[in-house]
């Protein structure tokens, strides 16, 4: 198995007093990571390409967690475009420059959206999922789409993606619906990862997986271009096209 470095490098942040600590990047939070932006130890291209590097190592080859089912091409141009925003005019949010992985039932322009099912493969929306909008405009990268049970159906299991496994332990489920996105930050392919969560779907990858997940009340946050849980039941007998957006959803 092919392994990464770990590296360290000087985080500065203020608390009354401003201080450096030296924190692994594979355990340092968001607000320590936009501190180093902000200082100029990393930049947000560099943290990126560390990210798809980590992914390159564990996903790809290695022990093939399988939890990516697609990357973005220009993340590395998106971070330095980023990169060059914060010297110029500075950071839009906390969240500026940093990688996030999606859940494949979140609406993404510049990647297909397929909720794991080969009956979606290649369906390219014709925008972001209102979420997704608000990250961008906060400045973060997205990286990457990874699996989720089919539909958000069930465990981490999807016929485009196959089985996603536990970085942990490789013979454990990651738990799902949201098993990839769960993997993938426990793995740290990403800082920070949405899921969705019909009855347990955010809850069961945090616990199994030893991260932190929060499932906030539902009506607080726009459902708009997420595809929902979907009952084998309630499929329709064909997909000509992708599963159509309601205004409600």
């Amino acid at each position: 198995m092919r392994r990464l470095a770990r590296l360290t490098v000087t985080l500065l942040f203020s608390a009354t007093v401003a201080r450096a600590q030296s924190v692994s990047l594979d355990a340092a939070s968001i607000q320590q990571l936009a501190a180093a932006m902000d200082a100029g130890t990393i930049t947000s291209e560099r943290l990126v390409a560390l990210r798809l590097a980590r992914i390159d190592a564990y996903d790809d080859e290695g022990p093939r967690i399988n939890a990516v089912l697609a990357r973005t091409p220009r993340a590395l141009e998106q971070a330095r475009a980023l990169d060059r925003e914060r010297k110029a005019t500075g950071k839009r949010s906390l969240l500026h420059g940093i990688p996030v992985v999606l859940n494949d039932n979140y609406d993404t322009h510049d990647l297909p959206t397929t909720g794991g099912s080969v009956l979606l493969e290649g369906s390219l929306p014709p925008d972001d999922a209102f979420l997704v909008k608000k990250l961008r405009d906060a400045g973060a990268v997205i990286i990457a789409k990874v699996n989720l049970s089919e539909f958000a159906s069930g465990g981490a299991f999807s016929s485009l993606g196959g089985q996603t496994l536990n970085p942990h332990d490789l013979l454990r489920s990651p738990s799902g619906s949201s098993g990839g996105t769960g993997a993938a930050i426990a793995a740290v392919f990403a800082t920070l990862g949405l899921g969705t969560d019909t009855g347990g779907s955010i809850r069961g990858p945090s616990t199994v997986n030893g991260i932190v997940g929060l499932k906030p009340t539902h009506g607080l946050l726009s459902r708009d271009g997420i595809i929902p849980k979907v009952r084998a039941s309630a499929l329709p007998v064909t997909f000509s096209d992708r599963i159509p957006r309601s205004p409600g959803w």
